[in-house]
């Protein structure tokens, strides 16, 4: 599963990875993208782990891509934005970071605290990168239409769809909300379009906003919101376990960051882990939620799968 990190500049993306990873955040002002493997947390697992003491312990991951903060105060920024865009079409999900924090030594982005704005800001800049490509494939897949190839009747199929993806697009609804079949969104899916993908936000707040809920259902309607102080969660990442777990209760905090952001990447994907033991390794195996045993057995191994009979599960809470 891969993720890209993205927001406005100044969001605090870098010191959420930090607190999410517990590495070294990447220096402020980088234009590179940066990239940690962050373990999901499963208790299952580790109780697995004491209770066969195998060779290896693999749990799932969640490969987090930093990506440099975008800004569309200017065409240059702007220009920035689309080449960054076009190196990420591939991620699985996005994670937009918006600022709800005030910190006199840290600017603001367009002087203001307002991550609602901030949210609309960088949903309608995914939007018009998304049109620029429909637009594009149109214009290519109209010549080719009157063309007598092989591909003619594809390519009539495909413009068809592309301009119902136009019209959506122009009335600010994303790809995704489109998409109805398996078979468009095979069409559709080699282009990349970054409204396509899965979202999730992240609400970087203030020492202060901790207990304060701040709504973004308005700008977010559906999606996963995860509020979190990032310079919080740094300083607790970098404590040891016991410390840690002090200054968490007396913080009234529940569980780390990493936990929330990780349970919250894989409901968005409709995600979940089957364990696996034994005396080599214990293993946790991200699917989606409604794989049947036999794709299940496929992820394993290829040859798992063709020579497929039965499974044989036990549910945790069992054991």
């Amino acid at each position: 599963m891969k993720v890209a990190l993205i927001g406005l500049p100044q969001s605090g993306k870098s010191t959420i990875l930090s607190a999410i990873s517990g590495k070294a955040p990447a220096m402020m002002g980088s234009t590179e993208i940066h990239e940690q493997i962050v373990p999901v947390p499963d208790e299952r697992l580790d109780w697995l782990n004491n209770l066969y003491q195998p060779n290896k312990l693999v749990p799932g991951t969640v490969d987090c891509l930093d990506l440099p903060g975008v800004s569309f105060a200017d065409e240059h920024g702007r220009a920035a934005a689309r080449k960054l865009f076009g190196n990420i079409r591939t991620v699985d999900m996005f994670v937009l970071v918006v600022r709800a924090f005030a910190n006199d030594s840290v600017p603001a982005y367009r002087e203001r605290i307002d991550p609602a704005k901030d949210l609309e800001e960088l949903r309608t800049e995914f939007l018009l990168a998304d049109l620029e490509l429909v637009t594009t494939r149109i214009e290519r897949l109209e010549k080719q239409v009157n063309k007598p190839t092989k591909t003619q009747a594809q390519d009539k199929a495909e413009l068809e769809l592309q301009l119902k993806l136009q019209k959506a697009l122009e009335s600010e609804q994303p790809v995704r909300s489109v998409i109805q079949s398996d078979h468009e969104l095979e069409i559709i899916k080699p282009l990349g379009f970054l409204t396509l993908r899965p979202m999730m936000v992240v609400v970087n707040v203030g020492e202060d906003q901790i207990d304060k809920p701040i709504d973004l259902s308005r700008v977010a309607p559906g999606v996963e919101i995860v509020q979190l102080c990032a310079k919080i969660e740094s300083e607790l990442a970098s404590l040891d376990p016991e410390s840690r777990k002090e200054f968490m209760a007396d913080l009234g905090l529940k569980e780390p960051a990493s936990i929330k952001f990780v349970q919250s990447c894989y409901k968005t994907l409709g995600l979940i882990s089957f364990l696996t033991v034994g005396k080599d390794e214990v293993r946790a195996w991200p699917i989606t939620a409604g794989t049947t045993a036999l794709d299940a057995a496929g992820k394993i191994h290829s040859d798992i799968k063709r020579g497929f009979i039965r499974a044989e599960t036990m549910a945790y809470n069992d054991l």
